[in-house]
């Protein structure tokens, strides 16, 4: 199969090195041009994953659409914010049958749109084209191959099918669903509670509080998830508790660690400083609009985005969720 990876950083890289050990023809396109200097000079890529030499297969271009030309996979993976740009740009270049695959997570702030909705706005493209892959899976061990699974969702079914046939090896595992909107909310998410997770950490609250933290964000997140139309046992499954599980406890989380240091007491600005984008960031103000327009109570998500607005310090924020008003644990 011809397969192209849009955008070059640290999951990009690392799933453009998993197409090419699924036996594909993979072709990256970065924005930087030090990036496609370096990757076809010395096999590396300077700015992410920089010591993963990439096998001589993958070849990386900085002209977006001569890099989807001819492509029956195109695999987006640009932070979301920037997607909307991106994809039209490359509109030129898709072909009529290629498959888009989102392996972006995150909400639109503009639009408070989901990647497949971006992609139908901008592209034009039908649903039926559309999937998206999320789940518990840091770039730096899928690139190293190290085991993992995560969940491929589409509207349809032989497109997932065939898709999870392409895309899996024996060191990744990928699971089928048809549930694109609970696999894109849980994945979007799971981001927020993530720098909840890290605020924890950095206060120095303890394990009691972050296994509290994260039950009690799987509820929230279930709640919207199932009210804008996923299905409840898509956020108990890979791109809902697994993914969750991983970004909040894992070192190599950047959503964690933006959460870590404001516990810490550190500006924003300087958090968020840096070639690398945690996606929860912008997440968490676009979340708080949909729950707020559908009715759904998420304290968590709501105080996280009062922390990053500087409206409550991160002491405040855990004050005011202990003192809220009891109620029975699985009253929505």
């Amino acid at each position: 199969m011809k397969v192209t990876v849009v955008g070059a950083g640290s999951w990009g890289t690392a799933l453009a090195v998993h197409a090419v050990r699924c036996g594909h023809h993979v072709r990256l396109w970065a924005r930087e041009s030090e990036v496609v200097e370096g990757i076809n000079r010395r096999r590396r890529n300077p700015f992410f994953l920089s010591d993963v030499e990439l096998p001589a297969g993958l070849a990386v271009s900085g002209d977006l659409v001569a890099s989807v030309g001819g492509a029956e996979a195109v695999v987006c993976v640009i932070p979301v914010q920037f997607s909307r740009a991106v994809l039209t740009a490359l509109a030129p270049g898709l072909g009529p049958d290629a498959a888009l695959i989102s392996a972006s997570k995150g909400i639109e702030v503009v639009s408070g749109e989901r990647m497949d909705q971006v992609a139908a706005s901008s592209l034009g493209l039908a649903p039926e084209r559309f999937a998206v892959l999320s789940g518990p899976t840091f770039a730096r061990e899928v690139a190293a191959g190290l085991p993992a699974a995560a969940v491929l969702a589409g509207v349809d079914r032989e497109l997932v099918a065939r898709l999870q046939r392409e895309f899996s090896s024996p060191h990744f595992r990928l699971y089928g669903s048809l549930d694109v909107i609970g696999v894109e909310l849980a994945g979007a998410l799971k981001n927020v509670v993530a720098i909840a997770a890290g605020l924890c950490t950095g206060l120095g609250l303890g394990h009691n509080a972050l296994a509290a933290l994260l039950t009690r964000g799987l509820h929230e997140i279930t709640r919207l998830g199932v009210r804008m139309g996923g299905l409840p046992e898509t956020f108990r499954g890979l791109a809902g508790m697994g993914d969750l599980v991983l970004t909040c406890t894992g070192e190599l989380s950047r959503n964690r660690r933006v959460g870590e240091r404001l516990g810490r007491g550190e500006p924003l600005e300087a958090v968020v400083a840096g070639p690398e984008v945690a996606e929860g960031v912008s997440t968490t103000g676009a979340a708080a609009v949909l729950a707020r327009g559908v009715g759904v109570e998420m304290p968590i998500l709501f105080v996280v985005e009062e922390i990053l607005a500087g409206v409550r310090s991160p002491s405040e924020a855990v004050a005011a969720l202990m003192n809220r008003e009891l109620k029975d644990e699985a009253a929505l």
